[in-house]
């Protein structure tokens, strides 16, 4: 099997790589975070109207280039080494999968307006008492009115478009009766209460109160494998976000381990930091390998099980190579004035983002004992 990009994938790379080195450096990323909105507008329109990357997974037929996965894996690492804050995840991956693998009317319209950077989508299904469950729904349709609370719904303050998970019949934690949504943010009843996560991207409580939502607003009933494929695809997206980050850490503690000094000569000479720094290394190696395999199976019945598998892994290398990185930066690792210490931050993130080590462990055991 070949596993080289294609010359469109690796020109694709390159182009987004030299924008995020001329453009969006450690501080001017930093005076983004500070600012408190969480992501930065021109940004996002240079990657929608310069760089064209927000079309990258969309169909040509959608105006897009007519790549898929791969496509986003590739972008994502990209993103990853920049640790870069706007929501492509949730706009593209997410909302922009979602369209996609629906179709009709509402992709037709919606796609082009996303790849324009016109529509930014806000992915609002988890709740406080679910966890990484995403049948366990208090939210609730019924009579065409939308009333429940989501919890950390990233980009919800910037978004155009809230993507949600409601339920339509059965108890909190049925796998049926449950419906996926896109609905306008600014709808009439929805409020939100914002802040910012650790890692300087914008998050909100979202509260629905009997908002109305019509027929053209509801993407699928009975959409729990609707929403789990999304899932799936979106936390494959993510692995290849912390490959980036993982690969900056790494870098980041190899050159410091070169030139810091002690006992007259540098750190790195000393054997225990040059093991530490080897298995730092395969870690991420491995991280890698896993997340090229999930990608490749988002599209075949072994895709739940690949996914898990290569979220565990990225969960268990996120925690070794970032605390180890702190661990030999010492103290300056965990200063704002540091980068370090914000890959850190956004690798701790990632660790349990669309599930934990733990939970995805379990999903695949599951899987395995039901095959």
């Amino acid at each position: 099997m070949d596993f080289n990009f294609t010359e469109e994938q690796t020109m694709l790379r390159d182009m987004l790589s030299r924008y995020l080195a001329d453009t969006y450096d450690f501080d001017t990323r930093q005076k983004v975070v500070r600012d408190g909105k969480g992501w930065n507008p021109a940004v996002w329109n240079a990657f929608a109207q310069d760089l064209g990357i927000l079309g990258a997974s969309f169909s040509e037929a959608h105006g897009g280039l007519g790549g898929g996965a791969i496509e986003n894996m590739v972008l994502m690492e990209e993103m990853g080494r920049a640790i870069v804050l706007e929501p492509y995840l949730s706009t593209v991956v997410i909302g922009g999968g979602a369209l996609k693998l629906v179709g009709g009317s509402v992709a037709d319209s919606v796609i082009p307006q996303t790849i324009a950077g016109d529509v930014r989508i806000a992915f609002a299904a988890y709740e406080p008492q679910g966890r990484f469950h995403l049948h366990d729904l208090a939210t609730t349709l019924k009579g065409g009115q939308l009333n429940g609370h989501k919890a950390v719904v990233e980009h919800a303050s910037n978004a155009t478009h809230l993507l949600v998970t409601a339920r339509t019949g059965g108890s909190q934690r049925d796998a049926g009766g449950i419906a996926l949504l896109l609905i306008p943010a600014d709808a009439s009843g929805i409020t939100r209460r914002d802040y910012l996560t650790v890692h300087g991207t914008s998050a909100s409580e979202v509260y629905f109160e009997n908002v109305a939502v019509g027929a053209e607003h509801i993407l699928g009933q009975d959409a729990l494998p609707l929403i789990e494929t999304i899932v799936d695809h979106a936390t494959a997206a993510v692995c290849a976000e912390a490959c980036g980050v993982l690969k900056v850490l790494h870098a980041q503690t190899l050159d410091y381990a070169k030139q810091r000094k002690q006992f007259g000569k540098a750190i790195g000479d000393f054997q225990v930091i040059q093991h530490r720094l080897v298995d730092m290394f395969m870690e991420v190696e491995q991280a890698v390998s896993m997340t090229m395999m999930a990608t490749l199976k988002l599209d075949t019945p072994e895709r739940s099980a690949a996914v898990s598998m290569a979220k565990a892994k990225v969960g268990k290398a996120a925690k070794f190579v970032g605390q180890n990185a702190v661990q030999v930066h010492g103290g300056i690792g965990i200063t704002q004035e540091l980068a370090v210490g914000h890959y850190f931050k956004r690798a701790t993130l990632i660790e349990n983002q669309f599930g934990s080590v733990d939970f995805h462990l379990s999903r695949y055991e599951g899987i395995a004992l039901a095959a």
